[in-house]
């Protein structure tokens, strides 16, 4: 599933994206009809993977295979609208990266519409947390 229409800039720290889907009827976050602000989120944790991915891929000598981000925690979060379907315009999404190694990255994101703030806060990601574990656990 993939909720962002494109990038708008990235450099090393920060990506900017925007979004439309917001508004399509058929958007597989939406319950009864509604996308609730809180799916915001999701268009956040997409930018940060979108971000990692092309910092991962900058570097033309390496080939480094994709790796899977896992959502650690929310802090600080803060939603300003209730809804995003009733949003009139397209979503831009900011992700700045605060911080982290090669397995736990912080970011600040924000969402806007129209120059509103929607909602803002940071997200830990942990990156292959599952790596060394056994595919299988009886």
């Amino acid at each position: 599933m993939c909720l962002l229409d494109a990038v708008a800039a990235w450099d090393d720290v920060s990506i900017r994206c925007t979004a439309t889907s917001h508004l399509d009827a058929h958007n597989p976050l939406r319950a009864d009809g509604r996308l609730a602000a809180i799916c915001g989120v999701e268009y956040a944790a997409q930018a940060m993977a979108v971000h990692g991915a092309a910092l991962a891929s900058a570097d033309p000598h390496a080939n480094p295979p994709p790796r899977a981000g896992f959502l650690a925690s929310l802090r600080d979060l803060e939603v300003n609208v209730a809804r995003l379907d009733t949003l009139g315009g397209p979503l831009d999404i900011e992700a700045e990266r605060l911080g982290g190694d090669s397995n736990n990255v912080l970011y600040r994101f924000t969402l806007h519409c129209g120059g509103e703030l929607l909602m803002t806060g940071r997200a830990a990601v942990i990156l292959d947390a599952d790596a060394g574990e056994p595919a299988h656990r009886p």
